[in-house]
């Protein structure tokens, strides 16, 4: 079997992301024809620099959920090795490949004879599934504690300022290093990490729901009893991880089984934005605190975590969301930078990060192992970015 040409992988690669291309198309046709329904998201498509940032973003995450959880899209196994494909060019074909195997490494073997290609996809899988879900649980924490600390000052928000810079005072990779180092993972600390900061979605759904049916106590009652029912059966799923400290739940209660490398590293990701979301919280809450809206909230006798939540929250909304966008971009670096320097995930991890970090070795005379995984990160960080500026632009015009 002859190798492909350039021109020809390209080709191959395009129609196995055929899938891809029907569902971005899908939901930018839905999209448009219904964006004035749809708020700020809807205005974004009057944006171009923000529609090219929307098209990057759901890209990768139709990408990440086609050929993480579906297996639509990959073509080998992304941690199988093929004896003769070691550091083998783009389109270089397999020899002796059995019926129904794909005949090709598309974008050719790294240097332990993996699909390039395949790890490409399902490293993006690990990327979407971490990036967007710490940046909310670091939103928890930050608007949380940010809301209180600017509402009532004093010194509430002097000790909480003091804890936020004080992690903000340590160099985010030396930060890193220490919370994902094995000696430190077997202290049990990030368990114990873990527990105190995903209990904050709890709190804050809480706060919310009894600050807003207070008054309804007959809804109020069984609505938190339901909520946070579900809420803390998903909290000791995500806190109890077999060997370690922490683990109590019966395996058939247990929803997650999540691997203690990506915990650590969720935990890490969560413990270090939390400070940057709480600052941006605490300094939109004090401007916003002086509004003559706070003050009729107040006069009319509503309680303080209703104005907070109800009154403050909701116009904070714009800056917060271009940041959360910002955010995820800045924890996708981060998640790279873990893997490019071999911290937290395991060794044989398609992650981008750890991807790169193995084709670099031979970089001076291969290109193909570490450029696509390099190119995936900057496209997905750039179309964040773009995203995000599209939101700013659209959100100043309200």
């Amino acid at each position: 079997m002859e190798p492909l040409s350039t021109f020809q992988v390209i080709l191959k690669i395009l129609l196995i992301l055929t899938p891809v291309w029907i569902g971005l198309a899908a939901i930018f046709a839905l999209s448009i024809t219904y964006k004035r329904r749809l708020g700020l998201f809807g205005k974004l498509f009057d944006s171009p620099i923000g529609m090219i940032g929307f098209a990057l973003v759901m890209f990768w995450v139709l990408v990440a959920v086609m050929g993480g959880p579906l297996d639509m899209l990959v073509t080998h196994d992304a941690l199988g090795q093929v004896s003769g494909m070691k550091n083998k060019v783009p389109g270089t074909p397999l020899a002796g490949a059995e019926e129904g195997e794909y005949a090709w490494y598309l974008l050719g073997g790294d240097n332990l004879a993996r699909d390039v290609f395949s790890r490409v996809i399902k490293g993006s899988w690990i990327v979407v599934q971490i990036a967007p879900l710490a940046t909310v649980f670091a939103f928890m924490v930050g608007i949380t504690l940010g809301l209180p600390a600017a509402y009532y000052g004093g010194k509430l928000d002097t000790v909480i300022s003091f804890l936020a810079n004080l992690i903000l005072a340590f160099p985010v990779i030396l930060l890193f290093y220490l919370l994902v180092t094995p000696e430190i993972v077997e202290t049990g600390l990030p368990s114990y990490m873990a527990m105190c900061l995903f209990v904050f979605p709890l709190i804050f759904l809480f706060l919310l729901l009894n600050s807003k049916f207070h008054t309804r106590p007959a809804l109020r009652t069984p609505l938190l009893i339901g909520v946070l029912g579900v809420g803390l059966w998903l909290y000791f799923s995500l806190i109890s991880d077999k060997g370690t400290p922490v683990s109590f739940m019966p395996s058939w209660l247990d929803l997650f089984d999540i691997p203690g490398g990506i915990l650590v590293i969720f935990v890490s990701v969560v413990f270090v934005n939390s400070p940057t979301v709480f600052r941006i919280v605490r300094g939109l809450a004090l401007d916003i605190k002086t509004r003559d809206y706070v003050a009729a909230a107040q006069t009319r006798g509503e309680g303080a975590w209703y104005i907070m939540l109800w009154e403050i929250l909701p116009n904070t909304r714009g800056p917060l969301i271009v940041d959360f966008c910002l955010r995820i971009g800045y924890t996708t670096i981060l998640l790279g930078t873990l893997g490019f320097f071999g911290l937290g995930m395991p060794p044989e991890s398609p992650d981008w990060g750890s991807t790169i970090n193995e084709g670099r070795k031979l970089l001076s005379i291969y290109l193909h192992p570490a450029l696509p995984p390099a190119i995936a990160l900057l496209t997905l960080v750039l179309g964040l970015n773009l995203l995000a500026d599209g939101l700013r632009e659209e959100s100043l015009k309200d």
